[in-house]
Formats: structure tokens, C-alpha cells, sequence
């Protein structure tokens, strides 16, 4: 039986993941962290020249109280590991620690209403998130790390139980008012609902429905799906595919066996698979359904084979259709997608749950995928971002 507070817990551990004493010290001086070069990885993609992510850090570093800059497209990401597959696609030679931080509001709007202990009150973080300027062709694109999250902030309400505060829509109508995008995408990684989706594949979709089981089970969006009805353009999927198998390698699940000899086991090791060749799974009604969406869960959800999310939608996360609700409320909201790439594939349904984390088997692969793979299945997810992006230069 599923623990959602055990599951809450791991939730919380996978977004402080990878989290070093340099991002605790961030800050807009950009010379702040001197030995922060073997955060990056250079990964010498080549790019179309015409339309290659480049960099374009401001002659003066921003005031981390001020408001973003305007921009023709927001890139929103969530955890370390999606961080750093960012930052290495999008904006090379600048890593997440030079980063700028981002505190708008943060002490007089959003502070009462984020819980004690939630990561962004952390005393030394004490921000909504981090960004960083880049440039795709003509497109001037902001990249940001939120430190707020839907599953993490919200405080519960005594008189009305099910529902709590939600920040991080705020921290989206706050982005949206002050860039004024063209387009906003969410990015990172998600579990698979579906065996013949594998690890690097990416699912992109214009839809988002709340899977909803905790702080915010009785909210009336619960259950509720949301659309974005526009055209995701698809000339730079090829090239993408083709950058994309470049990593491939870095995909490759080990060999395996059970833990100990108690087993009785005496045969050889399991063999995984050659590895995936990663694809972007787009909402056309190909790959799949048009408007097929992504699952918004309050706590650490994932697809497994006795599950069947496949059904209700195309991978499981902790937060974007946040976007898809205040957009809907928004009266000329951007256009949005979500772009989610599968860092650990449907797990087996036959392995055992228990209230014990320790003892939660189904949880443990699940964790062990999201820790060995994150940053290269996000470096696909990233991939798939720029191939989007890269399309919009006909202001389509």
C-alpha cells in the first residue's frame, strides 16, 4: 500500500538532489563561485549554426529583487539534474551557479503563503528560483530553476481540508505579467506510463490534468485537464533525433541480478536491452492522442504495469499543470507545452509496496532510475526543447 507521506519524503530528496554548497551560495555576482567549471559538461553538440543556443549573460548582473526582462519564450525547469541538462544545452560556459537569482516579491508576496521547510525557505536560498538569458535564432528565451513546487509549498487549510496555498501559480502569473512570452515550456523529467516508452524519450504534449490525492484532493481543478490549442512546430525534430542518439551510450540500464546469493539465483546476469534510441513523443495523434496529458500528481507518483496511467496520460510528474490552470484563468495567456522526458520507465507492477520506505520496492527502482539517468534523459528533454524553440523562428 502507497505511504503518500513516505512518498512526499522522496519527492523532497529528489529535488535537493545534486544540491552542492555552491548553490546554497548563489548570488548575482557572477565571480562569486571561482571553481564552478566541473559543474558543466561539455557536450560539443552541433547544432544548426543559424539557430544554435547561445548565451547572452547582461553586461551588469540583474537585481535579484527586480522583475525578469521580456523575453519570446520562458524554459521552466525543476530539479538539479534538469538544471544542469539546461544549463549545458542552452547556456554553455555558464552554470547553474552563475545563474542569476531570482527574489521578486519573494519576502512581502509569496513568503506567508509557502510552509515552513519547503525548499525555497531555506535560509540560505530564500528565492523563487534562478534564470539565465540565451538566444535560439531570433528568439530571445529566458531559462529558469523554480525553487517553488506544487507537491512542497503549500500550507493546508484547517477549515477546508484537501485544499491548500499553491505559490508556484503565482510565481507562473508573476513570469508570465513581467516577460510577456510568446511561449512557455515546462521541462524535466517524468516517470513512463507506457512499456514501449523508454528511457531518453521525451513526451510532449499541450495538455495537463491534476492526479490529485493529498493537500489538494478536494480543490475543484482536481481531476480537471487543461489545453493549449496550437500547432507545435516539428521541422527540427529530425536534427533533434540525430543529436539526441548521439548520447544514447549513456543510456544503457547494467546487468542484473538479486542483491544477495539468499535468493537462490544461480544464473547468469540479466542482459539489459542495447540501448533506447530516444524519440520525442509528440500530441499529434501519431505517437499519441492529440492533447494526451501529462499527470500533475501532489506527491511521488509513477507509471508502473498494474497501474495503467497510460490511460489517463502520457507521463506522471509533480507540477506542470499548474501552467495549464492559470493559463486557463489568464484572459490572452501564452501558448504552452510541456516537455517531459522519461527518466525512469514504467516499473514493474509485481514488486512490493510497503508503508516502509525502506521496504517499498516499486519506490526504490523508481528513485535508482531518477538518480542514475536524470541528467541524460534531461539532456534529451533539453534537446527536444531547443528542436520546439528552434521551429518558432517563423512565428509559428
Amino acid at each position: 500500500m502507497t505511504d503518500v507521506r513516505e512518498r512526499k519524503e522522496l519527492a523532497r530528496l529528489l529535488l535537493a538532489s545534486g544540491m552542492e554548497e555552491a548553490d546554497l551560495q548563489l548570488a548575482a555576482d557572477t565571480g562569486v563561485v571561482a571553481d564552478d567549471a566541473e559543474l558543466m559538461v561539455d557536450l560539443g553538440i552541433p547544432f544548426p549554426q543559424e539557430v544554435a543556443p547561445v548565451p547572452e549573460p547582461p553586461d551588469t548582473p540583474p537585481d535579484p529583487e527586480g522583475p525578469l526582462p521580456a523575453a519570446d519564450v520562458i524554459v521552466v525547469t525543476w530539479t538539479i539534474a534538469e538544471l544542469n541538462a539546461l544549463a549545458d544545452v542552452f547556456t554553455p560556459g555558464h552554470p547553474r551557479t552563475r545563474w542569476f537569482p531570482y527574489k521578486h516579491n519573494f519576502g512581502s508576496k509569496f513568503l506567508p503563503v509557502i510552509r515552513d521547510g519547503a525548499p525555497s525557505r531555506n535560509p540560505r536560498v530564500m528565492r523563487l528560483g534562478s534564470w539565465f538569458p540565451a538566444r535560439v535564432g531570433s528568439l530571445k528565451v529566458i531559462c529558469f530553476k523554480s525553487e517553488l513546487h506544487l507537491n512542497q509549498d503549500g500550507i493546508r487549510s484547517e477549515e477546508k481540508p484537501g485544499t491548500a496555498t499553491l505559490p508556484v501559480k503565482d510565481l507562473f502569473a508573476q513570469m508570465i505579467e513581467e516577460a510577456k512570452p510568446q511561449v512557455v515550456l515546462t521541462v524535466g523529467t517524468s516517470g513512463g506510463v507506457k512499456l514501449e516508452h523508454d528511457l531518453g524519450d521525451v513526451v510532449v504534449t499541450r495538455g495537463a490534468k491534476f492526479r490529485l490525492s493529498d493537500e489538494f484532493e478536494n480543490e475543484p481543478f482536481n481531476g480537471k485537464v487543461y489545453k493549449s490549442d496550437w500547432k507545435i512546430p516539428t521541422q527540427y525534430f529530425e536534427k533533434a533525433h540525430e543529436l539526441m542518439a548521439g548520447f544514447a551510450e549513456n543510456l544503457v540500464e547494467p546487468d542484473f541480478g538479486p542483491p544477495t546469493k539468499r535468493y537462490g539465483f544461480d544464473g547468469p546476469l540479466l542482459k539489459s536491452e542495447p540501448p533506447n534510441t530516444p524519440s520525442i513523443l509528440l500530441d499529434d495523434g501519431t505517437e499519441m492522442p492529440e492533447f494526451h496529458p501529462i499527470l500533475t500528481t501532489d506527491f511521488f507518483e509513477f507509471g508502473t504495469s498494474a497501474n495503467d496511467l497510460y490511460t489517463e496520460g502520457c507521463a506522471v510528474e509533480m507540477g506542470d499543470a499548474v501552467l495549464g490552470l492559470l493559463c486557463d484563468e489568464l484572459p490572452d495567456p501564452p501558448r504552452w507545452a510541456i516537455v517531459r522526458n522519461l527518466s525512469d520507465p514504467m516499473i514493474n507492477g509485481d514488486l512490493p509496496t510497503s508503508k516502509v520506505k525502506a521496504l517499498d520496492m516499486q519506490a526504490h527502482w523508481a528513485v535508482w532510475y531518477y538518480e542514475a539517468f536524470g541528467y541524460w534523459t534531461s539532456t534529451m528533454g533539453a534537446l527536444a526543447t531547443w528542436a520546439i524553440i528552434a521551429g518558432l523562428q517563423d512565428g509559428s
